[in-house]
């Protein structure tokens, strides 16, 4: 004979591992950013993370990097233009790609009003300036 008892705990049970099987689907994502690499050797080399954070209007002066920076935005919009690419807006969980020696002409928060924050992942040699102001 079955009780409520029983009954109410083999439900519960069902219900917890539902819920434990629909969180783990619903975490999961597709991939969301792929660029191929330019050829460089590693040897020597680092990546160093970098949290910039732009406050509403906000923008960083045009730059270069001696190697290979992946931005993550983790804020806000990021508008931004590399190489000889479009300027063009990023929002939360969008990435942009920058080789090596490629000038970045535009970083700037998109908004006149809310913060904006993203992410670099700059892999360059070690020892070497991570940044360089673009010459006028």
């Amino acid at each position: 004979m079955i009780t409520r008892r029983a009954l109410f705990e083999s439900a519960s049970g069902l219900l917890l591992l539902a819920r434990q099987a629909s969180a783990q689907t619903s975490n999961t994502r597709g991939v969301i950013f792929q660029h191929d690499l330019p050829p460089v050797n590693l040897d020597g080399w680092s990546v160093t993370a970098v949290e910039v954070s732009y406050g509403p209007g906000e923008q960083s002066a045009a730059h270069s990097h001696p190697g290979i920076t992946i931005a993550y935005v983790l804020e806000g919009e990021i508008r931004s233009q590399v190489g000889d690419e479009p300027e063009r807006t990023y929002t939360v969980g969008q990435m942009f790609f920058e080789n090596p020696g490629q000038l970045h002409a535009v970083s700037r928060n998109a908004s006149a009003t809310r913060p904006a924050k993203l992410l670099a992942l700059l892999l360059a040699e070690k020892g070497k300036p991570l940044t360089t102001p673009a010459v006028k």
